[in-house]
This record gives structure tokens, C-alpha cells and sequence, in this order.
């Protein structure tokens, strides 16, 4: 049977106490693809074994096991056949990750440059602490984190934020949207049952307190930031809240607002959640300090590497109050045992070596470029259009003439000339339309992925798409350029 040797010869290459093993799976394999198929008749043990060039007891073993797993079957004197119990070929393994589906621009928000993830010097931690760790590190961790990484962030965090860190409160997570649903998890077991989301705000917290068992409420946002009375209004005890760098409008909460915001807590003995996506980078001054310093007890903080270093990596942290602290671990520690150890120890070297300050350092200086190229674009290619929002992250709120729109027509046309970009309208249940239209197309612009000559060249197919119904915008009030509104909380 030439087309059965010609399936097997690789397998009988292998290494001789490999060979058996080899043999079986590569007719288990055949037969699973299809490629043997089903009522086939194999050649026999003796005919086989001369063909492959082996000893008959390898391929009489092979027909053995397989015929009792029931890939082939076999009856006396009747010779050995492929059997019917496998119907259908094994599928190829897909990649359901959330990529770009090629377009010629990509505005759409989120992702750093992975571009400039830091492989040499990850690779050195990774080697270091592999080689230093102790063998007991490898097994089942601490729920909450190792004990080196948990200090190394409390001294970053206190540093860099301006939270009170305490290492004992520190639970190390695969990224924000982990501890957002352990929180969540613990939340809903002490009978809160509703919270209220910053409208517009990000779709995935109301989806991750929604596995939880818990209903979102919308709360609208003003200037300086969540809109207290609306909160109170909605009778909720959790308030989840972007306060360095709110999602997607790029507004700061001022500090009446975060004093506003932390007195609401305490008078429905309630948790503010804080999460501190990217409030590393902020380009007109330091960064804001962490609503997680003024009151420890009421704010629950997260953040994670998914901005500064990269979100493949699942690295995050969750620094709860201490009333919730037992309960978090718990929850932790039946969801998964604990984060992988040597990623923990990697980090942690990473970050007492100085390497995590320099890598955001490097990103800051890259991503303040790029926003300010953007708004350049814009001022060139879109006159008379406005960024809103402090100067800060990897995303950017520019408003552009009314002329423009209507939003859905302006966003028809530069998707069809393949550039992906979302309407602020996008990302709220309560964004009024209406103030859409009146007010022009508002966009939400990422730009950290992207390198200055992609941003450029991807606001000039923007600009292109929209000329192509609108020969005057072009010619209108060039010299106007883009104003950048002042921040709301320098």
C-alpha cells in the first residue's frame, strides 16, 4: 500500500524508542483527517512492517491500540480496516484575537506600539529570575501574588500614583478586566446587586459586572467628571471611574469632583472602583495622583501593563480596601490558583532594576510626539475641528465641523476608503445625538499604535473620503488650524 507508507515514513524516521509512539499517532492522525478514511483496508502487519522497514511487532502493536481506541477495527482472518467511529477531520486551531482587519489607517483606540516592547531587556529578567529562582517558587502561589512583586509595585504605585500601598492589599491579576470581575464576583456576594458606569464610558465594564450577576446604570459625565447628584439619583453603591484620564472623553475629574465623589462613598457606605488605565502618561504636566491616596478605605485601585508594556503579557494589579481584601483573595484563589510565577518574578525584576520607569519614559516621549503630530494633522487636513480633553494617553477627542456630518455619513465614507475610526456616540448609552450633530463629528482617535508618517497619511485619507461629497471643506478657513480646549483640571 504505497499511499500508507508514504503517510507513515516520517514517523518511522523517528528516534527508536520514539517509534512505536510515532507510528500510532501518525495513523491516528490520518485517520482523523480523513486521508485514511473510513472502511479503508490496511495493509497487513507483516506487508506494513516490510514497506516501512521496521520489525512486524512495531506495526502489530500500532493496529493494537488503535483498533482498541476504536480507530480501526479488525476481525480474525479478516484483515484490519479503518473504522467508522471517527466522522469528521480535526478542525485547524483559529485565532478569534481582537485584530485589525487590514485596513489602509487605524485610529481605532486601546493598543500601545508593541512595536516598542522592551524583548531584550524582558528576555534578560526572564533568564535572571529562572535561573535564581528557588525550586518551592515553582509551586502553587500565594493567591494574592508573590511577595517580591507585591512590595515592588507598592513602591512603584506609591511612587509613581500616589496610592497608599500596602503589599498585604495587593492582588496581582491578568489585567484590569480580571479584577474588575473578581471585584465584581464579591460585590454581588455582599448583596449589591447594581453600579453605576461613566456614560459615555467603557462597554467592557458593564460587561464584566454583567458575568457577575450585576445590572450597570449609565451615569452621565459633566466638565469636571462623574455627575454625583446622577449618581445618587441612581441609588447605587459602586461607582466605577477613569479619574486621571476618563474613557473616551479624555476629561481629568477636577478636585472638587473627586472630593464630591469620595463623600458619596461614605455616605451610602459605598466603593468607588478606580481604574487607572493609562494614568502613567499625561504630556502637559505630572501625572494627576490616584483618587486610591485621598481615602484607601472607599476606592478600589486597578491598573495592569496592557498600556505601557503590553496587554499578550496579562499583568495587572488590585489594591482593595481592607474590609474587602479576604474576600478578593478568596474569589482569587478558586478562579485560578494564583498568576503564573515566573511572569510575577520577571516583572517584579523588571521594575526594581529601573527597567519599567525607562520603558514608560521611552513611551511617553513616543506617544507625546504622536499626539502632537495628530493635532497638527488635523489642523492641516480638517480646519476649524477641535481636541478635546487633557494632553494624555494613547487616545485623542477631536470635533470636527458640522459640515462634516452627519456623523454616520462622515464615518460611511472613511471606512469604505479603509480607515477605522469610532464616533464617541459609540461608547455611551447617554450621549445626546442630537448634540452630536449640532456640535459637529466627534471622534475618538487613537494614536499610540501608530507612527507619525501613519498618522499623517491616515488623517489625509480621512480628509480625502470627506472632500469626495464636500468639494468646499477643503478651501474653507485653512488658516484656523485645530484649537486644543484647555483641560478642565490642570
Amino acid at each position: 500500500m504505497a499511499s500508507a507508507w508514504e503517510l507513515l515514513l516520517p514517523a518511522v524516521s523517528a528516534p527508536a524508542r520514539a517509534r512505536g509512539r510515532a507510528l500510532q499517532a501518525a495513523l491516528r492522525d490520518a485517520v482523523r483527517s480523513g486521508r485514511l478514511a473510513p472502511g479503508t483496508r490496511l495493509p497487513s502487519s507483516r506487508d506494513l512492517a516490510a514497506d516501512l522497514r521496521v520489525s512486524r511487532k512495531l506495526v502489530t502493536d500500532a493496529y493494537e491500540q488503535l483498533t482498541a481506541e476504536g480507530y480501526l477495527r479488525s476481525g480474525r482472518g479478516a484483515g484490519t480496516w479503518v473504522g467508522d467511529a471517527v466522522r469528521a477531520a480535526r478542525p485547524a486551531a483559529r485565532d478569534l484575537a481582537p485584530r485589525s482587519p487590514g485596513h489602509r489607517a487605524d485610529f481605532v483606540p486601546g493598543t500601545p506600539d508593541l512595536s516598542l516592547f522592551p524583548r531584550a531587556a524582558w528576555a534578560a529578567a526572564q533568564r535572571e529570575v529562572l535561573a535564581e529562582l528557588p525550586h518551592e517558587a515553582l509551586g502553587y502561589p500565594d493567591p494574592r501574588g508573590l511577595p517580591r512583586l507585591r512590595g515592588a509595585l507598592a513602591g512603584l504605585l506609591a511612587r509613581r500614583r500616589g496610592v497608599v500601598a500596602d503589599p498585604e492589599r495587593i492582588v496581582v491579576v491578568s489585567g484590569v478586566a480580571q479584577a474588575t470581575a473578581l471585584l465584581a464576583g464579591v460585590l454581588h456576594a455582599r448583596g449589591m446587586r447594581t453600579a453605576g458606569v461613566e456614560d459615555p464610558g467603557s462597554p467592557q465594564h458593564r460587561d464584566l459586572y454583567a458575568s457577575a450577576g450585576m445590572a450597570t446604570v449609565p451615569v452621565p459625565l459633566d466638565a469636571e467628571g462623574l455627575d454625583v447628584g446622577a449618581l445618587r439619583t441612581a441609588g447605587v453603591r459602586v461607582a466605577v471611574t477613569t479619574p486621571a484620564h476618563q474613557f473616551p472623553t479624555g476629561i481629568a475629574y477636577s478636585a472638587r469632583r473627586r472630593a464630591e465623589l469620595l463623600a458619596w462613598a461614605r455616605s451610602v457606605d459605598g466603593l468607588v472602583l478606580e481604574d487607572d488605565y493609562d494614568g502613567d502618561f499625561r504630556y502637559d504636566r505630572a501625572p494627576v495622583g490616584a483618587l486610591q491616596g485621598l481615602d484607601p478605605e472607599r476606592v478600589a485601585y486597578t491598573g495592569s501593563v496592557s498600556k505601557s508594556l503590553a496587554p499578550g503579557l496579562r499583568l495587572g494589579w488590585l489594591l482593595v480596601p481592607g474590609w474587602l481584601a479576604d474576600d478578593v483573595v478568596a474569589r482569587k484563589r478558586t478562579t485560578d490558583l494564583g498568576h503564573p510565577a515566573l511572569d510575577q518574578a520577571a516583572f517584579a525584576r523588571f521594575v526594581e532594576r529601573g527597567d519599567y520607569d525607562r520603558r514608560l519614559r521611552v513611551c511617553g516621549r513616543a506617544y507625546r510626539e504622536r499626539r502632537d503630530v495628530l493635532v497638527a494633522a488635523l489642523a492641516e487636513h480638517f480646519p476649524g475641528s477641535e481636541v478635546t480633553g487633557v494632553a494624555a494617553g494613547l487616545h485623542a477627542i477631536a470635533t470636527l465641523p458640522g459640515r462634516y456630518g452627519p456623523t454616520e455619513r462622515f464615518l460611511d465614507r472613511v471606512t469604505a476608503a479603509g480607515v477605522a475610526v469610532r464616533s464617541l456616540a459609540e461608547y455611551g448609552h447617554g450621549v445626546d445625538s442630537g448634540a452630536a450633530e449640532r456640535h459637529g463629528v466627534r471622534l475618538v482617535l487613537g494614536y499610540a499604535h501608530l507612527t507619525p508618517a501613519r498618522i499623517r497619511a491616515g488623517v489625509r485619507l480621512m480628509a480625502a473620503a470627506a472632500r469626495a461629497e464636500d468639494p468646499g471643506a477643503g478651501a474653507e478657513g485653512c488658516s484656523r488650524g485645530v484649537s486644543v480646549a484647555a483641560a478642565p483640571y490642570q
